[in-house]
């Protein structure tokens, strides 16, 4: 089933509903759209779960609106769709900036529908390092990533996707990635660049209330490892999964192993 909501007048989300039973709502990276689960979506149902995968303001089959690109904002968005379909004890699961957005859900609307929350290769709790922050990725590299966006987007995200992966990957499949990353608006791609660049969660990590589990790789080239330890330690009873071959494609880099840690996390086998 597919359909949009509609999260604030005149801005509407793409929604797509799999499956039937326990709420798992899936939120996707830069540049990338709700279709970067793929491999995760065609399992769970399986196992008595429901997939609402969204397309974020801005990406994949969502309006593309001029304003609208924070954290707070994407937040809201969420708790839109979420009390739209009614939807109780969701396992909220967010990779790199969609998990930081969860994140950011999670501390403002204080947990509210949530049971669980899944950090996949998360772009937080900072993506951007600073004079007191020594992680994450340069302002300057971050500044050119969005002048890339603005003069040759194609090869912008295409050499951003070849940092993705820790393992080499079929020609046909980095062709679809590279489709999936081409599937946003530019400007939603600039704002992607510019909530990344300058918004800071650390304040959120003592606030987040809801059993969390984060997933990283070891190999991440775009979130390092660094971003996981400080996550696990600011959230309190946090767990940290760790995946010691992956890169930030965590979802697909150890893709066997991953889907089965994510089964068990949710609980299903």
């Amino acid at each position: 089933m597919q359909y949009y909501i509609e999260t604030e007048p005149g801005v509407k989300l793409f929604v797509e509903d799999i499956g039937s039973g326990t709420p798992v709502v899936l939120v996707h990276g830069w540049p990338l759209n709700h279709q970067m689960f793929e491999y995760q979506v065609t399992h769970l149902p399986k196992y008595g779960y429901r997939c609402i995968s969204i397309d974020l303001r801005g990406y994949g089959q969502s309006d593309n609106p001029w304003e609208g690109y924070t954290y707070d904002r994407m937040a809201d968005d969420i708790r839109v769709v979420l009390d739209t379909l009614r939807l109780t004890g969701v396992r909220l699961i967010g990779f790199s900036m969609g998990g930081a957005v969860v994140l950011h859900y999670a501390a403002r609307h204080r947990g509210c529908r949530l049971s669980q929350l899944l950090l996949l290769s998360a772009a937080a709790p900072k993506f951007a390092r600073g004079v007191d922050y020594p992680y994450g990725m340069p302002v300057s590299a971050i500044d050119q990533l969005l002048a890339g966006v603005y003069t040759d987007r194609p090869q912008t995200v295409a050499s951003f996707g070849e940092n993705f992966f820790a393992k080499p990957v079929s020609p046909a499949f980095r062709q679809w990635f590279q489709s999936l990353n081409l599937s946003p608006s530019n400007h939603g791609t600039a704002g992607g660049v510019l909530m990344l660049r300058n918004e800071d969660l650390r304040p959120d990590l003592p606030l987040i209330q809801v059993p969390t589990v984060i997933f990283h790789g070891v190999l991440d080239q775009i979130c390092p490892y660094d971003l996981a330890r400080l996550m696990h330690q600011g959230i309190r009873g946090s767990q940290l999964l760790t995946f010691e071959h992956s890169g930030h494609a965590i979802f697909y880099d150890e893709l066997e192993l991953f889907n089965q840690r994510l089964l068990q996390v949710l609980g299903g086998r």
